[in-house]
């Protein structure tokens, strides 16, 4: 029988350890020993009970501590959140529907879209790349999370990114791309609440840019005037142009 594929989230999540806590620990324990052991050279008998009682309490601490955090992991909602990749023709459909508004705002007609959408792919690839640099984390491209499909997801712990990414040859987000994403990340929480998950969602906007100074001075104006009130989650914009993301990962 085929083995079925894990797609859940936990796969993608990097275990991080705290070795300076570790380390301290270890070295306090250590001492609380050491304390033990004069105490009885020194035949101080009260020293050595309280130097045992803290060790005894120590130990327990701990292990109470280790036990915590396996019942927390047998429980992690990243086992049961799953994560599908995004059906070809909803991709298809979301570039053509970027692809002709940019070619509208740009006055290119119908024979030149081909050039166009490769100008977007290039794009919206040099973006996520540098998201991901940036972040430094796992990043999965065009994935459905909670019956809503993204350009980008990045998973750490239990915050998911869903990560959207728009090209401007304009200074000026369309409304409906906005509302597009804001009722995206709604779906997808509410439907990870309904299965109980405590896993919280944050949205990043990547806006690619090709725009002059004075250009881009307005674009951030216009997103810091505009209201993302709605939003139902924690949003996070980044600008990046274009041509330095051409530069950065393409020239030699």
């Amino acid at each position: 029988m085929e083995k079925k594929s894990d797609n859940s989230l936990r796969r993608f999540d990097r275990k991080r350890s705290n070795y300076p806590l570790m380390i301290g620990g270890l070295v306090l324990l250590g001492v609380l020993i050491a304390g033990i052991g004069l105490s009885l050279r020194a035949e101080n008998l009260a020293g050595a009970a309280i130097f045992f009682a803290a060790t005894a309490i120590f130990i327990l601490v701990a292990l109470m501590d280790i036990a915590n955090r396996r019942r927390i992991e047998a429980v992690d909602d990243r086992k049961f959140i799953r994560w599908d990749a995004a059906m070809p023709e909803v991709q298809r459909q979301n570039v053509n529907v970027e692809v002709r508004e940019l070619a509208r705002l740009l006055g290119i007609a119908e024979d030149g879209l081909s050039d166009l959408l490769s100008a977007y792919i290039v794009a919206e690839d040099l973006a996520l790349r540098q998201v991901q640099q940036e972040e430094n984390l796992p990043l999965m491209r065009h994935v459905s999370i909670g019956g809503a499909s993204f350009d980008a997801v990045m998973v750490e712990h239990d915050l998911i990114t869903c990560i959207e990414v728009s090209f401007l040859v304009v200074p000026d987000v369309r409304q409906e791309k906005i509302e597009s994403m804001l009722k995206k990340v709604t779906l997808a929480k509410r439907n990870l609440a309904e299965e109980k998950s405590r896993l919280r969602l944050r949205l990043m906007l990547v806006l690619v840019t090709q725009l002059t100074n004075e250009e881009e001075e307005r674009l951030r104006g216009m997103l810091v005037t505009r209201r993302f009130s709605d939003t139902p989650v924690d949003i996070d914009i980044r600008l990046l142009d274009f041509e330095v993301l051409q530069k950065v990962y393409l020239s030699e």
